[in-house]
C-alpha cells in the first residue's frame, strides 16, 4: 500500500491570530507590527505547529500571547538564552525572537551579542521606540540626547546606542530596518526569514504615550520621499523621487548625498546597493539623520554556517566511535582515590 503524504493546509493571516485580547495602548505601533507578522506567516508557508515566538520583558514582549503558535514570555533580557536552548533541542522549529530597545540592548545586551555572533538560525525583531514603555517612560539605551523622562528629568546626557551598529559589531550576518506602519515591513520580514542564520531587524515603533511621534521626521507621508532611503539589492541608492542619491566620497572614505540630473544616476556617481558589502553596511547604519535620509530595508545579508549546524556536527564527531558505557567514561582520564 502506498503511503499517503500529508499536505500541509494553506493558512491565512486570521489563522495566526490567537484567542487572546490584544492589549496595547490605543494607537501603539505594536498593533501594526503584529498585523505585518500575521500577514507574513502564510506568505512564507509557515506551519503554526513548528513556529515559536519568544520574548523577554516589555510592551513588545506581549507578542507571543497574540500569535496562534507556540510561545514563551520569558525574563528580562534573557530571551536569547531561551531561543538558543529551544533551537538546539529542536532545530526544525522556526523561531522568532521579539525584544525591545531596553530589553535587548540594556539588561539583555550581552545575551543579544552572543546570539548574533554565534549565528543561530532565528529572526530577531527589535522594536525600537527609544523609551521604556512598560515601566512608564524612563530613558532607554536608544533615547536621544536631551530626552526628558522620569529617569532623566533634565534631559538625557547619554549618547544613544544604534541597534543596527550594535548588531553588525556583534558579527550579525543579516541586518535590516523598517518601521511599524510601513508597507515595506512585510518584505523586510520575509527577507529576514529567508536568511539562514541570525537575522536582525530593527523596527522603529511609535510609543503613543511616552515618546509620541519621535520618528515622525522620516515616517510621515509628507517627508517620506526626502527622508527615507529604501535599499534594494542591485539597485542604485536613490531617494527623493530619484533626484538625489548616495555616492562614495573616495577621498574621505565616507558616503555623501549627490544630486541626480535628468535621471542619470551613474553620472552622479550613485552607488549600487550590495547587501554583501559589510563596509558600506557599517556606513549606512551610522549615517547622521538630517544630513542624510534614514537607511531602511535590507542593509546587510551575507550568510555563513549556522550555530546549530556546527553544534550538531561537533556532537556527531564526538560520538563517532565512542563507547556508551557511562562507568567507563567516568573512570577515563585523571582519577584518584581519597584516603582517610
Amino acid at each position: 500500500m502506498n503511503a499517503i503524504t500529508p499536505i500541509k493546509p494553506a493558512t491565512t493571516p486570521k489563522d495566526w491570530e490567537s484567542d487572546q485580547e490584544v492589549r496595547w495602548c490605543p494607537g501603539c505601533g505594536d498593533y501594526a507590527i503584529l498585523k505585518a507578522v500575521q500577514r507574513v506567516m502564510p506568505e512564507i508557508g509557515a506551519d503554526p505547529a513548528k513556529t515559536v515566538f519568544v520574548s523577554g520583558i516589555g510592551c513588545s514582549s506581549r507578542f507571543p500571547y497574540y500569535m496562534a503558535t507556540y510561545g514563551f514570555h520569558t525574563i528580562h533580557g534573557r530571551a536569547p538564552a531561551f531561543v538558543t536552548g529551544i533551537k538546539l533541542a529542536n532545530p526544525e522549529l522556526d523561531i522568532w525572537m521579539v525584544t525591545g530597545d531596553g530589553d535587548g540592548l540594556s539588561i539583555g545586551g550581552n545575551h543579544s551579542m552572543h546570539l548574533l555572533r554565534r549565528n543561530l538560525n532565528c529572526q530577531i525583531m527589535l522594536f525600537n521606540n527609544e523609551i521604556y514603555g512598560l515601566t512608564k517612560g524612563q530613558a532607554s539605551p536608544t533615547s536621544r540626547i536631551g530626552t526628558p523622562s522620569p529617569s532623566t528629568p533634565t534631559g538625557s546626557v547619554d549618547r544613544p546606542a544604534s541597534p543596527c551598529a550594535f548588531a553588525l559589531g556583534s558579527g550579525a550576518r543579516f541586518v535590516a530596518r523598517g518601521y511599524d506602519t510601513s508597507k515595506h515591513l512585510v518584505s523586510v520580514l520575509k527577507a529576514a526569514h529567508a536568511h539562514q542564520g541570525a537575522a536582525f531587524i530593527e523596527i522603529f515603533q511609535n510609543c503613543i504615550v511616552y515618546n509620541k511621534d519621535v520618528f515622525a521626521d522620516f515616517t510621515e507621508k509628507a517627508v517620506a520621499d526626502t527622508h527615507q532611503l529604501w535599499l534594494t539589492e542591485g539597485a542604485p541608492m536613490l531617494f527623493n523621487k530619484g533626484t538625489q542619491g548616495i555616492a562614495l566620497d573616495a577621498g574621505q572614505l565616507t558616503l555623501k548625498v549627490v544630486s541626480v540630473e535628468s535621471g542619470d544616476w551613474q553620472a552622479a556617481g550613485v552607488i549600487i546597493h550590495d547587501v554583501t558589502n559589510r563596509s558600506v553596511a557599517h556606513m549606512l547604519v551610522e549615517l547622521p539623520f538630517g544630513a542624510f535620509p534614514m537607511a531602511l530595508g535590507v542593509i546587510y545579508d551575507d550568510p555563513r554556517p549556522t550555530y546549530e549546524a556546527a553544534v550538531a556536527a561537533s556532537d556527531a564527531g564526538a560520538r563517532a566511535g565512542k563507547s556508551n558505557n557511562l562507568a567507563k567514561l567516568l573512570a577515563k582520564g585523571q582519577t584518584w582515590n581519597v584516603g582517610e
